[in-house]
């Protein structure tokens, strides 16, 4: 993106082609502030507001945002940034100098969050001086400290910058992933196993000159495979395009024993798309494959093909399955709790990745979600990097101790069915 993008022009009233400048300007605003905004997106508002005019402030707003707000939780940073950028354009020299330390302090935690990501937005604008040439001199840079990348671990996916998308995707690469195993019938010699082999301390004494010597084995371990099953919504776009990038992490582990399929109002299988070593290439193929990125969701009817086409092609051998969704279904017409009972009863372990465990008083009130939670091992978080890291540590056996009793959760669901008989 250009950087003199951010500068509003002036006398946008004199001319359609001002007009349409200042929109696509605001439109790169927006999409440095972190929001997803289309050409089509564009276009429309460009269109929408030629239709009303900008004599009133009120109409401009209201058309830019049917426009080009495509999620409500997005709507709050939306009105910062028109506020910022549709004031009188002579003033927006003088108020950026004064602007930023201002919307530190506006507002609570969350508007601070959004405000940063305008300030790092309207941060990139040409009128900053290009920097000057300076005498070489030691410093001591602070970025990247500790508390830094603390509050960007702990940091929800919808929330970041950039700059901060960027780093989370780095971090995602650098995740040490290891699939789960269980332990088989079979044993081989191994210098640290536990058990002595008779059989092969026989066979080796006779090449020793009938010294028998103890000879170890160890119990083998397969890797058991992992189906992933994520939502692409619209309510989860941010979520499940970082989940991509966890998803390519762990199918370069195993590309044999990782399952990966997107479902919103249709399943699409993107294994074999996700075995590219380059996660850039990957996403681009499977954005391109995909036809139903950021629409409705049908969970139900996505579960029954996955039933009926897949589940005795990957769920053999222990499979586990991740399960990422916030459980909103708008397909009323399907029985979820027979295509969930059946999926759970195909795997050794359900597990449903859900973001909207963020909120501290989440609370299972949707009917589906009530159903959902009847036929799940554990309901995790995973809206963050920590969370991310906590489910590979589940993945790979270290914490087994987290989120494993589903209980509360299920009794929370009956008594909200109970009440809503």
């Amino acid at each position: 993106m250009a950087s003199a993008a951010l500068q509003p022009v002036d006398d946008v009233e004199t001319s359609p082609r001002r007009l349409a400048e200042n929109i696509m300007l605001f439109v790169r605003l927006l999409r440095a502030s972190g929001l997803k905004v289309g050409p089509s997106a564009m276009l429309d508002a460009v269109c929408s507001v030629q239709q009303v005019g900008i004599e009133k402030k009120p109409y401009l707003y209201h058309s830019l945002a049917a426009s080009l707000l495509s999620r409500p939780e997005d709507r709050a940073l939306f009105d910062q940034a028109f506020h910022l950028f549709w004031r009188n354009p002579k003033f927006m020299e003088q108020m950026r100098n004064v602007l930023l330390p201002q919307m530190k302090s506006m507002g609570g935690e969350a508007d601070n969050e959004m405000m940063r990501r305008l300030e790092d937005a309207l941060g990139q604008s040409a009128d900053n001086p290009p920097p000057v040439p300076e005498k070489t001199e030691l410093q001591i840079d602070a970025r990247h400290t500790a508390s830094e990348k603390e509050a960007l671990q702990a940091k929800d996916f919808q929330m970041m910058s950039s700059s901060e998308w960027a780093e989370a995707e780095q971090a995602i690469a650098r995740l040490v992933l290891q699939l789960p195993s269980r332990p088989m019938r079979r044993y081989r010699l191994h210098p640290k196993g536990q058990l002595i082999d008779f059989r092969a301390s026989l066979r080796t004494a006779r090449w020793r000159g009938g010294l028998v010597l103890p000879q170890y084995r160890k119990q083998q371990r397969l890797v058991r495979p992992v189906v992933v099953l994520c939502d692409i919504s619209g309510s989860m776009e941010s979520y499940s395009r970082m989940m991509l990038h966890f998803m390519h992490a762990l199918t370069r582990q195993s590309p044999a024993r990782v399952s990966s399929f997107l479902f919103g109002t249709q399943l699409t299988s993107i294994s074999r798309l996700l075995q590219n070593r380059d996660v850039d290439e990957s996403i681009a193929a499977v954005s391109a494959a995909v036809p139903d990125w950021s629409g409705g969701t049908r969970i139900s009817t996505s579960l029954a093909e996955f039933n009926r086409v897949w589940s005795r092609r990957v769920l053999g051998q222990g499979a586990i399955v991740l399960l990422m969704t916030d459980g909103l279904d708008r397909d009323s017409s399907a029985d979820l709790s027979a295509q969930m009972d059946r999926l759970h009863k195909s795997c050794t372990e359900l597990i449903w990745l859900n973001p909207l465990l963020r909120y501290d008083k989440f609370a299972p009130k949707s009917q589906s979600v009530q159903t959902m939670l009847a036929h799940v091992d554990r309901f995790i978080p995973v809206h963050s990097l920590d969370a991310l890291s906590q489910l590979a540590s589940l993945l790979s056996g270290q914490h087994n101790h987290l989120y494993n009793d589903v209980s509360d959760w299920q009794d929370q669901a009956r008594r909200f069915a109970a009440q809503t008989a």
